[in-house]
């Protein structure tokens, strides 16, 4: 299968979604690239992926228009809206974005929605590769809970496999080289669609271009993680995650579950990192236009778990607007080299004030300490044994460790020794 081409390490990039909602446009996109390939491709951040609704001319927010017109070929497949890809015109769909990125030394991906859209179904468009139509392929009971533009597609019929085909030969056309697919791994509201994730694998294969293939919502149910790692090469372990303690707290409890299930071309994924400038046209996570509402230590805290883990990185914010603390988070060499290259991380003990990480790499080991209180502490280190000598990765310098450190609230601090 094409997945184990690609992933052999967890993907680092950019995603739209936390600064611009479903609105992004081509000319915010390009800006991120560019960015990216000038502070970040060094340091191993190279997807660059628009999110949802690319095909919606009027959205506007990280709220949803429903039932607006999407913009869609002859063939039941959406295309991007021209008023914001203005690139994609007479009919080139993301081809042109797709080579600007790739010209930057960078990768492109896309988010699209499970199943067909209803517009189609409505219309009765055809579908290219059959004489099956929209509607024979629907079904209408199988329905988004938050977006009304997609019916699901029943696996059981003919020419469902050939729609899902048409699809993504039209992406592989364009040059993506990642999707992230939204509606199909189980969230609060419904269970998983193994069937359509299936399809979807064989409609890569077949389509001869690797791609990276991210499943969202979730929760990801733990006991599907079998069939994630036969088909996917990303899925999500949580709903969407946001700038508050409440939605890091529990991130401990679902790395520790998911930790054994992690390696190379199959990484459970912690979804995207809500820093530096935040919802500028989204309105989801409780607040509008800002700078993430991480405090420092939070920020620490979060980018230590996600790394020891070895989640995928994705950044959420505007990287454009990145102030210098922000991009150190992400340029640190250091935790860099110790994401792309541990194994074993597992959660070694856990209280109700302190958690403790540990991994291990071909030349060295790793213990990452946190507070998970809401005073600074002095945190024992003894569970840990010959972490006396160590590197210090967050003050980037050699230290000589005592009996216990003190972590600030909600902090941390990671050791290579």
């Amino acid at each position: 299968m094409r997945h184990k081409n690609v992933a052999h390490t967890p993907p680092k990039g950019w995603n739209s979604w936390d600064c611009y909602g479903a609105s992004v446009r081509e000319d915010e996109v390009i800006a991120n690239a560019e960015y990216m390939a000038k502070h970040l491709k060094q340091h191993g951040w190279d997807y660059v992926v628009v999110d949802i609704q690319w095909f919606e001319p009027a959205a506007n927010s990280s709220w949803y228009n429903a039932f607006y017109p999407l913009d869609m070929d002859g063939y039941s497949r959406l295309i991007p809206a021209v008023n914001r890809f203005p690139s994609s015109k007479d009919g080139q769909g993301f081809k042109p974005l797709g080579e600007r990125i790739h010209s930057l030394g960078l990768k492109f991906g896309i988010h699209i929605m499970r199943g067909i859209p209803r517009q189609a179904v409505h219309q009765n468009t055809p579908i290219l590769g059959t004489d099956k139509r929209a509607r024979d392929i629907a079904h209408p009971n199988s329905i988004c809970p938050w977006n009304t533009d997609m019916y699901g597609i029943d696996v059981n019929r003919e020419g469902a496999q050939e729609y899902y085909n048409s699809i993504f030969n039209m992406y592989a056309s364009w040059g993506v080289d990642f999707i992230k697919v939204d509606d199909i791994a189980a969230s609060r509201l419904y269970d998983t669609h193994i069937g359509e994730i299936e399809m979807m694998r064989k409609a890569i294969d077949q389509s001869g271009r690797d791609m990276v293939l991210s499943l969202s919502p979730g929760p990801a149910p733990l006991e599907y993680a079998e069939s994630f790692k036969q088909n996917a090469n990303m899925w999500r372990m949580t709903d969407d995650f946001w700038d508050t303690w409440d939605y890091l707290l529990p991130m401990f409890e679902r790395c520790a579950k998911w930790a054994e299930h992690v390696g190379p071309h199959n990484w459970p994924d912690c979804d995207m990192l809500p820093l530096g400038h935040i919802g500028i046209r989204s309105r989801d996570g409780g607040a509008s236009d800002r700078y993430t509402r991480f405090t420092k230590p939070e920020q620490v805290t979060m980018m230590t778990l996600w790394s020891i883990f070895r989640s995928p990185l994705v950044f959420g914010g505007n990287l454009c607007d990145n102030d210098d603390w922000t991009l150190g988070l992400l340029t640190n060499e250091a935790l860099n080299h110790m994401h792309q290259t541990v194994k074993k991380a597992r959660e070694l003990s856990r209280t109700d004030d302190t958690v403790i990480w540990v991994a291990e790499s071909d030349d060295a080991k790793y213990a990452a300490f946190f507070n998970i209180s809401d005073v600074a502490k002095d945190v024992d280190l003894s569970a840990v044994p010959g972490i006396s000598d160590a590197f210090d990765i967050w003050a980037c310098k050699d230290v000589k460790l005592g009996q216990s450190v003190k972590i600030e609230p909600h902090g941390a601090v990671l050791y290579r020794y």
